[in-house]
């Protein structure tokens, strides 16, 4: 039979061992949590937050023990094509992001999602007040095309009166001549971030990361087709109806409307 002292270095080595494993089944846990796309760095941090403290140098032991790596990234797909000749409305809006009624201030931009088919790109239309997003349309190509679809949208949901502020930043789409032809035809009034200043058109930014949060990093989409199916029920269903914004009082864009409005008829 082993002495004390052999016990002692059993009872040792087993606690060891138990402890690396539970560090593996915690770091496996973190991996998948953080959806693989943490370094050892991150991962450091994230497993502090959930009261697991390990150096650097274990994790990366641990993690090249069980082969985890992180995701590739995406590469960066710039939707803002401002590289052209063709005419800038001066930024009317100033990052002024305080406004006192619906249908003053509407913000646009564009984004993208993954498919197994390729891009899918959507453009948006948001009221700064209720931060309601009032039009948008989806589409496999970035075109002129897709923003008008999401502005004609937004004036047959809202028929706003003329002298509506219509904000976006300077890509083609917005500065050509038959998008400004439609703002005119409509009356409302252009105006345009300033050059690579994403900070003049922020709520609409806002929106993008909080659609991709909670909705599209959480899938994987196989067609164009999937992809607007879940897009269009997350804005029409829940963004829009049901999810509660801190910024309104904790009431959704539609709730909060409705309230402003009935405001308005008791005075």
């Amino acid at each position: 039979m082993p002495g004390r002292t052999g016990r002692c270095r059993i009872e040792t080595r087993s606690k060891i061992l138990r402890k690396e494993l539970r560090l593996e089944l915690e770091i496996k846990a973190a991996h998948k949590r953080t959806r693989q796309t943490y370094g050892p760095e991150r991962l450091q941090h994230d497993l502090a937050e959930h009261g697991i403290r390990v150096g650097i140098y274990l994790i990366r032991r641990i993690r090249k023990k069980l082969g985890i790596r992180c995701k590739q990234k995406r590469k960066f797909k710039v939707t803002t094509d401002s590289r052209h000749r063709l005419p800038v409305a001066e930024n009317l809006l100033g990052q002024q992001f305080k406004v006192y009624q619906p249908n003053k201030v509407w913000l646009s931009d564009i984004t993208y999602v993954p498919t197994d088919e390729g891009w899918l790109y959507l453009a948006s239309h948001k009221d700064l007040f209720t931060s309601e997003i009032v039009g948008y349309a989806m589409g496999e190509r970035l075109t002129r095309s897709l923003v008008s679809q999401s502005l004609f949208r937004a004036v047959a949901a809202k028929h706003p009166a003329k002298g509506l502020m219509h904000h976006s930043d300077r890509g083609s789409q917005y500065c050509s001549h038959e998008y400004r032809q439609i703002l005119d035809q409509f009356e409302l009034k252009a105006s345009m971030s300033g050059k690579g200043n994403c900070f003049d058109n922020a709520p609409m930014e806002s929106f993008w990361g909080t659609l991709k949060q909670e909705l599209v990093h959480h899938r994987r989409y196989r067609t164009r087709r999937e992809a607007i199916q879940d897009i269009t029920e997350y804005i029409e269903i829940f963004y829009n109806r049901q999810r509660r914004q801190a910024r309104l009082g904790f009431l959704s864009p539609a709730v909060y409307a409705q309230r402003f409005y009935a405001g308005l008829l008791a005075a």
